[in-house]
């Protein structure tokens, strides 16, 4: 793969041990506004943010989820929502926020950070969205983790491309 997209959609890899050291505020809206360049349905963009970097609520976010471990190694977080009144097709919407999501982890790579994608926490969406005083027409989708990644030797494989196309017309 040459491109800089394709090289950074197979390099990246879900990162969930940080140093350390804070992730920037001009860094962290940029991975946010690759977020907001995803597609959308009649480009509603239906995603809104809260990004979270104060310890004392990681600390409480942590404690919502199995993987409270991640949220508190984790110098910053981006929790995504999408906005009820902004949405027109539920299933498109969310779809949406997925497509959203991804282009923030793949901007995290790009920017040599590391991110996780978390969705466990969800069980308690109402409790996160009441610690991060969120309104009741914003729906947790996930929150993201991120910062500097205290290791680089992750691995991946994929299978063979071959059992993925089910047909070729």
């Amino acid at each position: 793969m040459s491109s800089p997209i394709l090289l950074a959609i197979e390099q990246r890899r879900s990162i969930r041990d940080f140093t350390d050291q804070a992730v920037d505020t001009a860094t962290l809206h940029d991975i946010v506004q690759a977020g907001i360049w995803a597609p959308s349905g009649l480009n509603n963009q239906p995603w809104r943010f809260a990004i979270v970097t104060n310890a004392t609520t990681r600390t409480q976010l942590a404690e919502q989820t199995h993987y409270g471990h991640i949220i508190l190694a984790a110098p910053a977080l981006i929790a995504v929502y999408l906005d009820q009144e902004a949405i027109y097709d539920k299933f498109k919407d969310t779809q949406s926020a997925g497509a959203c999501i991804q282009n923030m982890l793949l901007a995290a790579e790009a920017l040599g950070l590391g991110a996780v994608w978390l969705g466990q926490i969800l069980k308690n969406q109402e409790k996160v969205g009441q610690i991060l005083g969120m309104s009741e027409n914003l729906q947790l989708m996930a929150v993201i983790a991120i910062g500097h990644p205290s290791r680089r030797d992750q691995q991946s494989l994929r299978k063979p491309l071959a059992e993925f196309i089910v047909k070729e017309l």
